[in-house]
């Protein structure tokens, strides 16, 4: 899969909460030498997305945008923000300046349906952004219901979807199952990483993406 293949900037989004999302971005980031923004936070008591992947990535801070909320609890978007007295609005979300880098990739918080207010969800964020969006999804049992309608949710918005990623062990039967009935290609399939490091990512990205 060539570098052509990702756009100037994409949105990488998940079926559900914990399925890779920031994996696979640390995997595009290091391989596509990427900028990073993360709109919204959760949970920065604890840390956070964009400290993991500077880690792990071994890259200078200057490829990590600024989150622009920083939400106190690792709860869903509108929750946390309600909890720290605040309203997430779309309004002031706007793709930061990243030129010096090929690639910026946006990464989600949640599902495509996760709420960030009262009325708006994660789709609606990617479609004020309105960048392609990537979507992560399990290989496991239960992945083809959930990527199915996060697929039918994204396309309804008007989204592009340039693929799916899956994440962990391979199925084959799951793999064309999405294939075939979300019209949709499986851009890449990777299997558990037991020590994610900047060599890994790199050797990672060259495997999954198929980059020679």
């Amino acid at each position: 899969m060539p570098d052509s293949f990702f756009p100037r900037e994409f949105f990488v989004t998940g079926t559900d909460t914990g399925v890779g999302k920031t994996l696979v971005c640390a995997i595009l980031i290091k391989g596509l030498a990427a900028a990073y923004w993360k709109p919204v936070q959760s949970g920065v008591e604890e840390t956070t997305d964009t400290e993991w992947l500077q880690a792990v990535t071994g890259l200078p801070k200057s490829h990590f945008m600024p989150e622009s909320y920083r939400l106190t609890k690792p709860l869903s978007p509108h929750a946390a923000a309600e909890f720290d007295g605040i309203r997430i609005c779309l309004d002031s979300l706007n793709l930061p300046q990243a030129n010096e880098f090929p690639h910026l990739i946006v990464e989600g918080a949640g599902g495509v349906m996760a709420p960030i207010n009262e009325s708006k969800f994660m789709k609606d964020l990617i479609k004020h952004l309105n960048i392609p969006v990537l979507l992560v999804s399990r290989s496991t049992l239960g992945t083809i219901n959930h990527t199915l309608l996060s697929l039918q949710c994204l396309r309804q918005a008007g989204l592009e979807v340039l693929g799916v990623v899956m994440n962990g062990p391979q199925n084959l039967i799951n793999r064309r199952a999405i294939e075939f009935y979300g019209k949709v290609t499986v851009c890449a399939e990777i299997d558990i990483i037991p020590a994610i490091t900047p060599h890994v990512l790199l050797e990672s990205f060259a495997k999954y993406f198929h980059v020679i």
